[in-house]
């Protein structure tokens, strides 16, 4: 590694264009007198080059950004460096490398130190960490971003015009996964600037959050006809996706790729592109578009991630725990560990898979100590490797808060299915399926549901489904799917029971003549039955008792009607 990185850099500032983050000493959390204090030293040499993701709330808003405070006539615009270029790219919502976020957050932290009544400054450096927060999966800068966005709201309040600190709480709320209070502020802010672009993000992973997925697409519309350009087409690619619609979500996602022109940038719409693959069922594309971003970016951690899940399914595990351990140097998510943990698992390493849960553990015990809901994460983990009835307890109360997305869904019927009611289970599973868009996981999980309450024919298609959208969805049910279904079997020969009424016997016909200019006579019908056409196919005898036949189609189309038994017609077919 590079040991000019490890050198303490010139005080941030408008005379600085800083290339390195700033170094200092790291002490969480920090106390109100702390708050201007720099990332961690740790984070510093493994982050630098970092990219900067999607901006999923688009952190810093124009005001924030360009706006010169009252109470601070002397404050200068920065000059060209890093600290402008993450000024610029968040103030057109695109994302920013990690390093320019770092040059800004040592930027702002040396001016509040000197302008403490700048509001807007405040407002810049709580957002900003927020995102540090987010990207580097360190929550403890979420209690710093609180801290400095309140301070900015007591200098000059929301409804004086500083609506960037209500963003930035938004923001906030949103990487604290606390969805009802993301709303509110999102809707403050909507209420009183509706042009205010930089909130319409915010909203929209709160709805989602929440289930709402009505409100979500017109905020999504809403911010894409306010901004358009590479953000607004990532964000709707993302709506697409979530609703199911696979090939508007890639037309969409590739659109955005090939107007991207930054690296961060680029980088994020090619990893949004190889996520499309891999829920699709196609790794190798997958393993490619991941492959592309991080040529673009060496260390964009969603990429690195999202290659290891890839090459899992492709049988190539030993370079799938290689990707997800760099993931995780850059960016310890509880994501991350879980899904390492479950390939070990998978694989029969039970010490290193027991290892990586208890690092989960551990990790989301940390976040939740600094007012992070990890409910989802622990309640799935739970329910599929530890406490089914803890994971219940822990998901009904994430239910009873209003989140009701479909992962939330999803998690507390598999939760109960899993703890031995599958009557409670199967409304919350057929709710994930209809709302969540084409997951495999979640046709799994109602497959599963249902085949435990004996309704073997949905559990039968459910269960295909699941493999049909991605065979490979996971390195543990994926095999379990197929297990299920192999032991389904296929449809009975002639149908279920109870599809129709059973049909009468049909009579014996009578012998007659025919007329000599028939080479082979036909039987004469019983009475009270039309005589048969000739040329025509005989009339089925099935039928309801009682009911007198139809005549028969010709025989074209009496090759489509055909009472032959068979298999049921899949989703896709319909």
């Amino acid at each position: 590694m590079d040991d000019t990185s490890r050198q303490t850099p010139m005080a941030p500032g408008p005379d600085h264009d800083l290339e390195t983050p700033p170094a200092a000493p790291y002490e969480p959390p920090p106390d109100p007198a702390s708050l201007a204090e720099p990332p961690p030293a740790s984070l510093r040499t493994t982050l630098r080059r970092a990219a900067f993701g999607v901006v999923a709330g688009a952190v810093l808003v124009t005001g924030a950004v360009v706006a010169v405070p009252d109470e601070d006539q002397d404050a200068a615009p920065p000059v060209p460096g890093p600290v402008s270029r993450a000024m610029s790219a968040t103030a057109a919502g695109s994302p920013a490398s990690l390093s320019d976020l770092t040059a800004l957050i040592g930027d702002r932290q040396k001016w509040v130190g000197t302008h403490p009544s700048d509001a807007q400054s405040w407002a810049v450096l709580g957002s900003a960490y927020v995102e540090w927060g987010r990207r580097a999966s360190d929550a403890a800068y979420y209690t710093r971003a609180e801290q400095a966005l309140k301070r900015s709201l007591d200098v000059r309040p929301g409804e004086r015009g500083n609506e960037a600190a209500w963003v930035g709480l938004a923001s906030l709320a949103n990487a604290r996964h606390d969805f009802v209070t993301a709303k509110k502020w999102g809707e403050t802010v909507r209420s009183r600037q509706p042009k205010q672009w930089a909130v319409y993000p915010e909203l929209v992973d709160a709805y989602n959050g929440l289930g709402d997925y009505k409100s979500a697409t017109t905020a999504v519309e809403k911010y894409a006809a306010l901004r358009s350009g590479v953000p607004s087409l990532g964000l709707t690619a993302q709506m697409y996706r979530d609703r199911g619609w696979r090939e508007d979500a890639l037309a969409t996602a590739q659109d955005a790729a090939n107007r991207a022109k930054t690296p961060a940038e680029k980088a994020a719409c090619l990893s949004r592109l190889g996520d499309l693959a891999w829920e699709r069922g196609e790794p190798k594309e997958a393993v490619a578009q991941y492959g592309a971003a991080l040529r673009t970016d060496p260390a964009h951690h969603p990429s690195l991630a999202g290659r290891a899940r890839a090459l899992a399914a492709l049988g190539r595990t030993d370079e799938a725990q290689r990707d997800y351990q760099a993931a995780l140097k850059k960016s310890p998510r509880p994501a991350y560990l879980l899904e390492l943990g479950e390939l070990y698992e998978s694989l029969g390493l039970d010490g290193d898979s027991v290892n990586q849960y208890t690092k989960l553990r551990r990790a989301l015990a940390g976040g939740k100590a600094r007012g992070v809901d990890e409910s989802l994460l622990l309640g799935r983990f739970e329910a599929a490797h530890g406490d089914a009835a803890a994971a219940v307890e822990l998901l009904r109360a994430e239910w009873g808060r209003g989140h009701h997305s479909a992962a939330v869904a999803d998690a507390l019927g598999w939760a109960l299915h899993r703890s031995g009611d599958p009557d409670s289970a199967l409304e919350y599973a057929e709710r994930a399926v209809e709302s969540g868009g084409q997951n495999a996981s979640y046709a799994y999980h109602l497959g599963m549901v249902q085949r435990a309450l004996n309704d073997f024919g949905p559990a039968r298609r459910h269960l295909e489904e699941a493999l049909r959208t991605n065979p490979q969805f996971s390195p543990l049910d994926a095999p379990r799917a197929q297990e299920a279904l192999d032991t389904l079997g296929l449809p009975p020969a002639g149908g279920p029971q109870d599809m129709q009424p059973a049909a009468p016997p049909a009579p014996e016909p009578a012998q007659a003549s025919s007329p000599a200019a028939d080479p082979e006579p036909a039987p004469a019908p019983p009475d009270g039955e039309p005589a048969q056409i000739p040329g025509e196919a005989p009339a089925p005898a099935a039928g309801a008792p009682g009911q007198r036949a139809k005549p028969s189609a010709p025989k074209a189309a009496a090759a489509h009607t055909s009472v032959e038994p068979s298999a049921p017609q899949s989703p896709a077919g319909h």
